[in-house]
């Protein structure tokens, strides 16, 4: 059976975890009860063999789908021979959320995802599969027919410390899954909860539809809340904005980078790496524009996340965390899953991790900048944090590093590192004079001598002779992260550097198809294989293009970017323009927010 498209698929959210259904209502992918805990239905990595739950209408064909507005509540319909009906698929964000106590970093002791059947004409048979396996596909449950603590019938599923519970009409076995097959007349409704909890608890009872929908309907879009931009992009930046909160921990306030793990970025290839973690150059970025469209206190979250995560010596600082802060995510392969078209291996954690990249503290240091410039008050910790991240900084002012990339070959000493490494001084030292932020007056004077000096350091040795920058010293090769100097202040995007920059950039990178490269697989990134066009890079393009007055060359490739996204506007990591189809991990944060802020880019900040 061939893998579905990675477009094919639809995000369901609790914000503290996600499912993936593809568009003829297979959910392939469930992590419960967190982003990064092992799948229960892991059929996107393998085959049905690896856990699915398949829920359709028999004989019929979809007709359409669609988000309810405002939120990540997902319906479906259907249409068959006999009739017609409506599939609405959601994970409920319980009003408990705020109350619960904590259990392992969580915030309830249960999690839930609803699927409801309401036939809208005729009789529609609604047939079911659902075969679960915990351990990411390796581990087959003790499966029977139990009670929930109210008494209600459940099909339920132990595996060690995890158990699922099913409610709803109920499934019969077959083989080593349950199947089910259900009729349902006009106007009548067929509801399936599947419920996490820890195996040592009873069973919880199933969440009231209703009230369910109703709660979380309202959760969703009272946090969007209006979006201000041009109409023409108000949907695709409606979207993003609430893909970005759909991969944030609603209780920790860390940012995920993706839903998944191994979706490869070369098909067959090895390229294939878990998203499921906080990078701090992500999430910082997706501050930055969470506060641009005004969702202050998210940005206040995930600054208190921050302050947790690398709380302790700044020395063991890493660029990536848990969703809760945990430090230890050691990368280990999947052998016994196939991977996605064979794509091998798959693997879980990321070693990347213990990796230094120069540029994460640049990223956070202009993120927790903007939220000054916004008005928003240092916590009594985060300016300390702040002089910390300055001094890491210091230390390794002259060790090379493995880039924005996370390149497993040499470190070298990338300009758009070098770059952060001059915004972090370049930050500190504005939030001593313009926001009257505490620093003795030898370390601003030498965080100044520092900012200077990498400044000539850059300008000679990450310039080559055409005036563009470079990947990395000594390099002659360019690499798209280099658009993303002028949002730092180094040199404005008109900036001669920045134009030979971009004359480069589409001499080596825009594919084709007129999408983009991150950069020329040569060798540098210590991997065997190609890739594919990258999203955000597309973007940082526009976004160049927008803000140095190529206006009509922005709004091309804005067009040509957001036709990658599929019918629900949600965006993977790359985009195969030969093949017409998404690459990489999905749906992916650094996209969404790259489309964000080329968006602000071109049609400007239309609330001042």
């Amino acid at each position: 059976m061939a893998s579905p498209l990675i477009e094919d698929h639809a995000l369901l959210s609790d914000q503290r975890t996600t499912a993936l259904v593809t568009r003829d209502g297979v959910i392939d992918w469930l992590c419960m009860p967190r982003f990064d805990s092992a799948a229960m239905l892991c059929s996107l990595l393998g085959d049905q063999s690896h856990g699915h739950w398949t829920l359709r209408i028999a004989g019929g064909e979809v007709v359409s789908r669609r988000y309810l507005p405002e939120t990540m509540v997902l319906e479906t319909e259907w249409r068959s021979p006999t009739g017609s009906a409506v599939i609405t698929e959601f994970m409920p964000i319980a009003a408990s959320d705020e109350t619960s106590p904590c259990l392992q970093g969580d915030t309830r002791d249960h999690s839930d995802l609803i699927r409801s059947v309401r036939c809208t004409g005729g009789t529609v048979e609604v047939e079911q599969e659902l075969r679960i396996r915990f351990e990411y596909g390796s581990v087959v449950p003790w499966m029977r027919k139990d009670t929930d603590v109210e008494g209600r019938p459940v099909l339920a599923a132990v595996a060690g410390g995890d158990a699922l519970a099913v409610h709803g009409p109920a499934l019969t076995p077959q083989g080593r899954c349950h199947v089910g097959r259900h009729s349902a007349s006009a106007n009548e409704t067929l509801t399936w909860v599947l419920t996490w909890h820890p195996s040592w608890m009873q069973i919880p009872p199933a969440p009231d539809l209703g009230d369910a929908l109703e709660h979380t309907v309202s959760e969703w879009s009272q946090w969007l809340g209006q979006v201000r931009v041009h109409e023409r992009y108000a949907q695709p930046v409606a979207r993003s904005l609430l893909v970005l909160r759909a991969l944030t921990h609603r209780r920790s306030g860390g940012i995920v980078a993706a839903a998944t793990t191994s979706l490869p970025e070369d098909f067959g290839g090895e390229r294939n790496w878990d998203y499921r973690y906080c990078w701090l150059r992500d999430a910082a970025l997706s501050l930055e524009a969470l506060l641009t469209h005004d969702h202050v206190n998210a940005a206040e979250q995930w600054r208190d996340w921050l302050l947790r995560a690398i709380a302790g010596d700044p020395d063991q600082l890493q660029i990536m965390y848990s969703i809760v802060g945990d430090r230890n995510l050691p990368e280990s392969e999947l052998e016994h899953l196939p991977g996605y078209e064979g794509s091998l291996p798959v693997r879980i954690g990321n070693g990347a991790a213990a990796q230094y990249q120069a540029d994460v503290v640049g990223e956070v240091m202009i993120a927790l900048g903007m939220m000054r410039e916004r008005g928003v008050q240092e916590s009594e910790w985060s300016w300390p944090l702040q002089k910390a991240l300055v001094r890491y900084t210091e230390k390794r002012i002259d060790q090379p590093d493995q880039g924005i990339w996370e390149m497993r070959g040499d470190p070298a000493f990338f300009t758009h590192g070098r770059v952060m490494v001059w915004a972090t001084f370049d930050r500190a030292i504005t939030a001593v004079a313009h926001h009257g932020m505490p620093a003795a007056a030898e370390d601003v004077e030498r965080w100044k001598q520092l900012r200077e000096k990498l400044r000539a350091e850059i300008l000679e040795r990450g310039v080559d002779e055409s005036g563009s920058f470079v990947q990395f010293y000594g390099s002659n090769e360019v690499d798209a992260s280099l658009l993303q100097i002028p949002h730092t202040g180094f040199v404005p995007a008109d900036d001669p550097h920045m134009l030979a920059t971009v004359a480069r950039i589409e001499q080596d990178l825009l594919t084709d198809d007129g999408l983009l490269l991150r950069y020329r697989t040569n060798g540098q990134d210590g991997l065997e294989g190609d890739e594919h066009p990258f999203l955000v890079c597309c973007f940082w393009l526009v976004e160049q293009y927008a803000t140095s007055g190529r206006t009509e060359d922005a709004l091309t490739m804005m067009d040509r970017t957001l036709a990658c996204a599929n019918d629900l506007d949600l965006m993977a990591e790359e985009y195969d323009g030969t093949a017409g189809r998404m690459a990489g991990n999905f749906p992916q944060a650094f996209s969404h927010l790259g489309l964000i802020r080329a968006v602000d880019a071109i049609t400007g900040d239309i609330r001042d």
